[in-house]
């Protein structure tokens, strides 16, 4: 068989590729990143333009249809255009460029943009076999079908690659070592075509809607991960409602009650100075919001009528001169008696399980905006009292460069929240237990065949369907975990809570932010349900997804015609396991029954085997993780036929 030189070894409109690459960082409702965090996830308009310009043969390669270099060009600008072109746009006398096809998040929305690129590459399989190439949708799917080589990642992380050869019709194939990495992509490439084109199973759709609508894809199942989400987040209401109370408002406010959005806290060691004693806050800064317009700032008060003295906090608003920070990289300083200390003594406490939180404002929603409130004894009593029936216990990744809080005696998973968000996000795990036998009883009253064969074991019944919908609610429970921990910190410029991950790291954070769970702000779990129900909504389900748990050094899958295509681990730059580690012990104890072969280990199992270059598992060796990384990638694409 003569070889074919493909599009991606002569050239590829790079400028268009790039410039929507970098704009999926603005897309957020829909697009498959937001299901659940991975890191260092590739642009999917990346992608897309790699897997399909190395199925498609460049002009060159057919000197029979394109005998002049000027046909071949022609004909090369024309599938440039059909990848990714750059257009003038004038909006009110502006004139903006946009990227159009088939890299362009908004175009792949439109069915003939990739039906095109479905036939660009069936008609180059036809070519080469030396059939007709077909024209028609339904005729381009099933030849690809019969003809196409299936896509394999052995790196698939979150699911990108597999994801966007899946929208281009291929047969897709992924796999990883790590089971998050695993779980986020049979969500995005394995669940959803299992289900296409079926209405949801909850009793007010089939009520309201199914005789006059028509589901496609995977809408149908996204309509029940927000009903059973909301039944979810109604249960949880009832069962710990009662820990996140409404705040009362002053005479200024008309004597009402608001939804708290967040608590804020700082952290607090005592002051070494024996004269002084007092529990010393520490901060990173007493700001609330630098609005233009509503400012607002915590300004600390010293009782020093009392031995050793004790601090409160007040908040104030308007324009004003808030203190300055407390603690940095240098060391703290205590705001009651100005004695300066290292970090040094500040790790000393905390690993000494001297180190506590002091509650310093409470954001409430208005009518108008944010409400910043001083805090009341009542309200830090609430946290204080918790007790939760679960934590886990396992110790943070021994990890010095990504993971900080075992410096400050923060050893463990459940030392990085608080006793409330411990209660609330096992309340929310147990629902999902709970939504799940409740979805599997409502599919069977929809006539939904049971054969009680689970989604693990390749089930396609009203059982699996319930395995299906509890993974989504179990992935929101994980968005919930990543927006309310005590590494969460407050955006004094947007007025809520940052997230967990805001880098690929577990940093020490002094004042934090508590997200409310229950509210319709930042950090609760409707939000994240309706983030999830988005993705899959516009699912591609064109074709069957594979995803197993494998390490990529090992595998089999070589010895069948397969195209590999993949983004290797990043050397030492990220550590995933470790990072993943985090969702892993909140995923485990939601999931467990229904994926016992990924979460039967109480922490991310194999480790050890995880190909990346860190030094430090290799007692502070560079030279053996640079081994271990290089060999293992050698020992991966052995034997790989063809690699792109």
């Amino acid at each position: 068989m003569t070889y074919r030189k493909k599009l991606i070894e002569v050239a590829l409109p790079l400028e268009a590729i790039n410039q929507e690459s970098a704009r999926e960082k603005s897309i957020r409702h829909g697009h498959p990143s937001t299901l659940h965090l991975w890191w260092a996830r590739r642009p999917l308009a990346a992608c897309r333009a790699v897997l399909f310009a190395s199925l498609v043969d460049d002009p060159s390669s057919h000197p029979d249809k394109f005998p002049t270099e000027e046909e071949q060009e022609k004909e090369r600008q024309r599938l440039h255009d059909l990848i990714g072109r750059i257009e003038n746009v004038e909006t009110k006398g502006k004139s903006t460029q946009t990227v159009r096809g088939l890299v362009s998040w908004s175009d792949i929305t439109n069915t003939s943009v990739v039906e095109e690129a479905q036939r660009e590459i069936a008609r180059c399989l036809a070519w080469e076999k030396g059939d007709e190439p077909p024209t028609k949708p339904e005729k381009v799917t099933e030849y690809l079908s019969k003809h196409a080589p299936p896509i394999y990642d052995p790196f698939c992380g979150g699911g990108s690659i597999p994801l966007e050869a899946q929208r281009l019709g291929l047969e897709a194939h992924g796999s990883d070592i790590n089971p998050v990495a695993v779980l986020i992509t049979k969500a995005l490439i394995e669940i959803p075509p299992k289900f296409a084109n079926l209405p949801p199973v909850n009793p007010d759709s089939r009520k309201n809607s199914l005789k006059t609508k028509t589901w496609y894809g995977a809408q149908g199942l996204a309509e029940d991960v927000r009903y059973y989400g909301q039944w979810m987040r109604e249960q949880a209401f009832k069962r710990i409602g009662h820990l996140y109370p409404k705040v009362n408002l002053s005479q200024e406010y008309g004597d009402a009650k608001a939804t708290v959005i967040a608590w804020l806290w700082a952290r607090t060691v005592k002051c070494p100075n024996p004269a002084c004693g007092c529990q010393m806050p520490l901060v990173r800064s007493f700001e609330l919001s630098t609005k233009k317009g509503k400012e607002a700032w915590v300004e600390p008060i010293i009782n020093r009528s009392q031995q050793p003295p004790v601090v409160s906090f007040q908040v104030k608003s308007g324009k004003g001169e808030p203190l300055n920070e407390t603690v940095n990289r240098k060391g703290a300083i205590c705001i009651c008696c100005n004695t300066p200390m290292p970090l040094d003594y500040v790790r000393t406490e905390g690993k000494a399980g001297q180190m506590g939180a002091q509650l310093m404002a409470i954001v409430g929603e208005g009518e108008r905006g944010r409400l910043y409130l001083s805090p009341t004894n009542k309200d830090e009593q609430i946290v204080t009292s918790v007790k939760p029936e679960w934590k886990p216990e396992a110790n943070l990744p021994h990890n010095p460069r990504d993971f900080k809080t075992p410096n400050y005696g923060m050893r463990t998973f459940a030392e990085l929240f608080t006793p409330r968000q411990l209660v609330a996000l096992n309340t929310f795990c147990e629902l999902v237990s709970e939504a799940r036998e409740k979805i599997l009883s409502d599919a069977v009253a929809f006539e939904i065949p049971d054969d009680s064969l689970p989604l693990c074991e390749g089930g396609k019944g009203a059982t699996a369907y319930a395995d299906a919908v509890a993974t989504y609610l179990a992935i929101a429970v994980d968005r919930l975990s990543d927006r309310n921990s005590t590494i969460c910190s407050w955006d004094t410029g947007r007025d809520s809570t940052r997230n967990t991950f805001a880098r690929q790291a577990i940093p020490m954070t002094w004042d934090f932010a508590e997200a409310n769970p229950l509210s319709e702000s930042t950090g609760n779990f409707i939000g994240a349900v309706d983030w999830i129900a988005k993705v899959i909504e516009i699912s591609p389900c064109s074709t069957q997804g594979f995803v197993q748990r494998i390490d990529a050094t090992k595998s089999d899958i070589y010895a069948k015609s397969i195209v590999v295509s993949t983004d290797p681990p990043y050397y030492d730059n990220i550590g995933y396991a470790d990072l993943s580690e985090f969702f892993y012990v909140w995923l485990r104890r939601s999931l467990s029954l229904i994926y016992p072969d990924l979460f039967s280990t109480i922490l991310i199992p194999d480790k050890e085997r995880e190909l990346v270059a860190t030094p430090y598992r290799f007692g502070g060796s560079k030279q053996k993780a640079k081994e271990f990384f290089e060999t293992g990638l050698g020992e991966t694409f052995k034997g790989s036929i063809p690699l792109f």
